[in-house]
């Protein structure tokens, strides 16, 4: 599996933890910046790694910012990407098994690094549940529509 992921200034530190921890899964990391010590614009990195997601050089991602807010709402612009905020693990599970999230967003001052952690695996080793389909199907029907 490979992963993009990416975080705004205020997320560099948690975005190193997440990438160590995912690597040490066996998870290929695709790294969408920023630098350390630079000071950036979520919107640029969100769609860095919307796009590593729809173009197929990674099968899912991760975005790190602040409060996780701002990633969510840009990467969400992007046709086909599912990204969901979640602020604990029971938010993480049910964003892969009722959403199909292809893109977790979290924010780093609102949560610390084993719950990032914790929601991160939570995601990952959580099933989509067929059933909610038919919902998916709705909203890439609404992305037609724009």
């Amino acid at each position: 599996m490979r992963i993009a992921i990416a975080s705004d200034h205020a997320a560099v530190e948690a975005r190193s933890a997440v990438a160590a921890d995912l690597a040490g899964r066996g998870i290929q990391i695709v790294d969408c910046g920023c630098a350390a010590g630079e000071r950036v614009d979520y919107p640029d990195y969100a769609e860095r790694v919307a796009r590593a997601v729809t173009d197929g050089r990674a099968d899912r991602g991760v975005l790190l910012c602040g409060t996780g807010i701002g990633m969510s709402i840009a990467a969400n612009k992007i046709a086909t990407i599912r990204a969901a905020l979640v602020h604990d693990v029971t938010t993480a599970r049910l964003a892969a098994q009722h959403n199909n999230a292809n893109v977790l967003c979290v924010g780093a001052r609102v949560l610390g690094p084993v719950t990032i952690a914790e929601c991160i695996a939570a995601w990952l080793d959580t099933a989509f549940e067929a059933r909610h389909q038919h919902r998916l199907d709705k909203i890439t029907a609404l992305e037609a529509r724009g």
